[in-house]
């Protein structure tokens, strides 16, 4: 199956893009300010995840080539452990 790629898909994919990439420089100011390690890994991997949808505009679909669905999973598997970290040391200190 051919991905069509519409203008309206490209576009989405930028604003993700930015969208991402601005998230990820939030963290990187979390980090320059708090220096809290988990902060400097969000970044990264906020960064990385709007790298994949600028990708994405072009391949037309987030599953090709196969080492863009694998930096996506990588991405959403790092934001679910920083998820689990936050909530654990938030909720559940002792």
């Amino acid at each position: 199956m051919i991905a069509v790629i519409t203008r309206e898909f490209i576009v989405s994919n930028y604003i993700e893009c930015g969208l991402w990439s601005a998230i990820a420089i939030g963290f990187v100011f979390a980090w320059l300010r708090y220096r809290i390690v988990d902060a400097a890994v969000a970044a990264v991997a906020f960064a990385f995840f709007g790298l994949s949808d600028f990708i994405e505009a072009h391949t037309g679909a987030w599953w090709q080539p196969w080492w863009l669905l694998v930096l996506k999973g990588l991405c959403i598997a790092v934001f679910l452990v920083l998820l689990i970290r936050y909530f654990k040391a938030r909720y559940f200190r002792r």
